[in-house]
């Protein structure tokens, strides 16, 4: 006969397991990381050349030591060694540049950008790596706002870098950090004092937003919210390049969300023949039809000035061809080098506004090479780890994570973004190319593999959107 037990042989109930103390600390230094990058020039316009320089080395050496710290769990045989190839070939270029003091500089910044690009993939999952960044892309719009608001409303008219009031009318608006235009329907620079920089982040901040929101992330009324303001900001800094990059988004998400239709690998070659058809015909119609398309949206033909400084960059990169002139990204002004030698509207132009003939101005033919490579691996993996159903076992009907398109749309963004500015070089640009480049590697499928699986038993039970 059955007798009741009060000693149930079950395993007794039990608090899920959660992140630890230190590693919410670690994710909150990756927010930071990650809305350092995207600030971008906002660094130099509220504390100059030394603050910038002191916060950025400040967050190198701690991030460094973060990664050192963790140095066990980096899988090195999984770097992007074409990334480590560009920066070997950076360094190398100390022994022949021609402005060796700017070169030692800008380098130290590569090499901080990288390493905290590194840092987070190491570190976070692919879910918490989404959700960071997107934390950090909040922090950077909701900041721009709020400044421009208080420019309008505390301040009362336009204001130079560093907090510093005109004594008189600028000669040209674009020594302006703010130029007070969020309620007289001008273009608005944000904390950056770039409107199209604040255009690249707003449209990168509608791309994770919309995966968040796609993914079922907690509080999704709020991620509605929050793109409604990247859409917003994005519209009112009125960039046309980030007009023409939100393009190249849209036709690479529509030709993912059609690969992810096919159900033979036969199917993939018509849309693959589209796909080509539309991109190549696209940068076809947008160069020779560039008067009239840049006429609709308010700009020169010319990029507003950009061909100029394209002939310039062009003309003294031929003169050494193969090795270039040394790393320099951004051009340093106060070199005697970069010193008035492109002006635009009174200013020392700091970039080539194209990100090939900036590299093939520093780093020569060798360094274009090595940048194509880096980007063709970049693009490929990203390409088939946003296209490729997750398959690990005999399964292969499981759905598709949205996690995986962020970094495919982020390579078409970064690439259209490219032909008009430097931005893939630096910053936020160059720091995400690292990132996403290293954790693909490391992690091929989202939630699955040694590195995932070791981080999310440290860290704990993560909700499915999160």
């Amino acid at each position: 006969m059955a007798v009741m037990s009060s000693h149930p042989i079950s395993t007794p109930p039990a608090a899920p397991v959660r992140a630890t103390t230190g590693h919410l600390l670690l994710r909150g230094w990756c927010i930071f990381v990650l809305a350092s990058g995207l600030a971008g020039t906002a660094w130099l316009m509220a504390f100059g050349v030394t603050g910038s320089a002191v916060a950025m080395a400040l967050i190198g050496v701690v991030s460094a030591a973060l990664w050192v710290a963790r140095r066990a769990d980096v899988p090195w045989r999984r770097l992007p060694w074409f990334v480590v190839g560009y920066i070997v070939w950076a360094v190398c270029s100390l022994v022949w540049s021609a402005y060796p003091g700017a070169s030692a500089t800008t380098l130290a910044l590569l090499l901080v950008t990288t390493v905290c690009g590194l840092l987070v993939a190491t570190v976070l999952t692919w879910r918490e790596a989404v959700t960071a960044l997107a934390s950090a892309i909040k922090w950077i719009l909701g900041l721009s706002l709020l400044f421009e608001l208080w420019v309008s409303l505390v301040w009362g008219g336009p204001i130079l870098p560093q907090f510093v009031r005109p004594e008189r009318p600028v000669d040209d608006p674009i020594v302006l950090w703010c130029r007070d235009n969020l309620f007289d329907g001008g273009r608005i620079q944000g904390l950056f004092g770039n409107a199209n920089a604040l255009a690249y982040v707003a449209l990168l901040g509608m791309i994770v937003f919309a995966v968040r929101f796609v993914s079922r992330a907690p509080r999704r009324p709020l991620l509605v919210l929050w793109f409604a303001l990247s859409a917003f900001l994005f519209y009112r800094a009125g960039s046309a390049t980030a007009y023409l990059a939100a393009l190249g988004v849209l036709v690479v998400l529509a030709t993912v969300l059609l690969m992810r239709t096919t159900t033979r690998p036969g199917q993939r070659t018509r849309y693959y023949a589209a796909f080509a058809v539309v991109g190549l015909g696209g940068l076809g119609v947008a160069w020779f039809a560039r008067d009239t398309i840049f006429t609709l949206l308010g700009r020169s033909a010319d990029l507003t000035g950009r061909e100029t400084i394209w002939a310039a960059v062009a003309e003294r990169a031929g003169e050494r061809p193969w090795t270039g002139w040394g790393f320099a990204t951004p051009w340093m002004p106060s070199d005697p080098f970069f010193d008035e030698w492109i002006v635009d509207h009174g200013v020392t132009v700091m970039q080539a506004h194209n990100m090939w003939l900036d590299v093939a101005l520093q780093l020569g033919a060798v360094g274009v090479v090595l940048m194509v490579l880096l980007l063709l691996a970049f693009v490929w993996r990203s390409w088939f780890f946003a296209v490729d159903r997750p398959r690990w076992d005999l399964v292969a009907d499981r759905p598709y994570s949205s996690v995986t398109l962020v970094p495919t749309l982020l390579g078409a963004l970064l690439i259209v973004q490219g032909l008009a500015e430097s931005t893939p070089l630096l910053n936020w640009g160059w720091m995400l190319i690292v990132l996403f480049a290293f954790k693909i590697k490391c992690a091929p499928l989202v939630g699955r593999g040694p590195s995932e699986q070791r981080l999310i038993g440290e860290q704990g039970e993560q909700l499915p959107g999160t």
